[in-house]
């Protein structure tokens, strides 16, 4: 039996119903919300493992109830909406969100979202970031303390802020980072010359820890929205 509470928060029936027969053939245990009011509610009184949040609710906008569950709680927030533009993705990482899916979306997209989440929670449970010094990911490791990375048991030759890239992204494995995000975090601001700026380091960073940078195994590209670190097996 999965133990994973998934609180489920869809207005639409129809999608809901489907959400919820998939999680129940392969076992997760799940609540349901058919707006926002009810989703604050139980997830303040459940503390669900993962949200699947819709952004289109009668009551709500689902980035307003995004900000409001960052106010009390880091529990990962998979939105799921027929949105599409990137302005609105975008919206809604930078609120908090952990990642999103575009309806429609087959069941399998869906069940691969929830497994990456779970991959990254099972992480952070094991070590909190204030307790990790050091992080492996397949043949990537980055020693905190020591402020270097290394592939292959040897050393990376990283610019400060390569390096700096390389830890956003391992102190977030699993979860996309906007670009707004990084370039605050690097820069302080999010200029359309710092976001220019932010792909050319991204894309020096990728030679030097990627075999074949046109085909990344550890840093994935979301075009227009930003940039997530793969767990490696």
């Amino acid at each position: 039996m999965n133990k994973l509470l998934i609180l489920v928060v869809e207005d639409d029936t129809s999608v809901r119903n489907l959400i919820t027969t998939t999680l129940k053939a392969h076992e997760y245990r799940y609540l349901t919300a058919p707006n926002g009011q009810s989703a604050i509610l139980e997830a303040s009184s459940h503390n669900p493992d993962i949200v699947l949040l819709d952004l289109g609710l009668p009551d709500m906008d689902g980035v307003e109830i995004i900000k409001k569950i960052r106010t009390w709680s880091n529990m990962p927030i998979i939105v799921i909406s027929a949105r599409s533009e990137d302005t609105d993705k975008i919206d809604a990482l930078d609120a908090g969100a952990d990642d999103y899916l575009t309806k429609p979306f087959s069941v399998e997209e869906l069940l691969a979202r929830l497994r990456v989440t779970q991959r990254r929670l099972s992480m952070m449970q094991k070590v909190s970031p204030a307790e990790e010094v050091v992080f492996v990911n397949g043949k990537l490791r980055v020693d905190y303390v020591a402020g270097c990375a290394y592939l292959n048991e040897e050393e990376l030759h990283l610019t400060p802020i390569e390096y700096k890239l390389l830890c956003l992204l391992t102190r977030n494995i699993g979860k996309v980072l906007t670009h707004t995000f990084l370039t605050q975090s690097i820069w302080g601001s999010s200029w359309d010359n710092d976001i220019a700026s932010l792909r050319v380091f991204m894309a020096t960073l990728r030679k030097k820890i990627e075999k074949e940078p046109n085909s990344p195994q550890y840093i994935q590209t979301h075009i227009g929205v930003g940039y997530r670190m793969l767990k490696v097996e």
